[in-house]
């Protein structure tokens, strides 16, 4: 089901991420295309035990916002180690050099947005509007 302001997909639970994708993707969800988002990336992740990205990697405009959600692990940006778990949140600039790995026992599981620098311009406090209308919920 999607309306006209909102768009809904199902990736399943996290622990079958991994399942969903092969090759190069294989552990990541995107949702940009699925949802049709227009000012972000979001992705899924899942890093089974003992795995690691096996390269590092930079981008040329969008700043990542790394959401550990379950895990352990490390990310390493500029050759500075990160332990990671859930709970955990990194942003990394569009230069930062990261990698990742699970370290720890069972899977890692997190959350990546990424996002061109520097283009907020407004946010929560700034942009939200408070609309005068009471809240309503059919009964179940």
């Amino acid at each position: 089901m999607n309306g006209t302001n909102f768009s809904i997909v199902e990736a399943g639970s996290f622990s079958s991420i991994l399942s969903v994708t092969e090759g190069p993707s294989a552990g990541k969800y995107f949702l940009k295309d699925k949802l049709g988002l227009t000012g972000m990336e979001v992705s899924l992740n899942q890093l089974p035990e003992g795995a690691s990205v096996p390269f590092y990697h930079t981008h040329r405009e969008n700043e990542e916002l790394y959401l550990f959600i379950g895990g352990r692990g490390q990310l390493q940006v500029d050759g500075q180690i990160i332990e990671v778990k859930e709970g955990t949140s990194v942003r990394v600039g569009p230069e930062g050099e990261r990698a990742i790995r699970n370290n720890g026992t069972g899977d890692l599981y997190f959350i990546v947005i990424q996002v061109q620098a520097g283009s907020l311009r407004q946010w929560v406090m700034t942009d939200g509007v408070i609309l005068d209308k009471p809240v309503t919920w059919p009964e179940s």
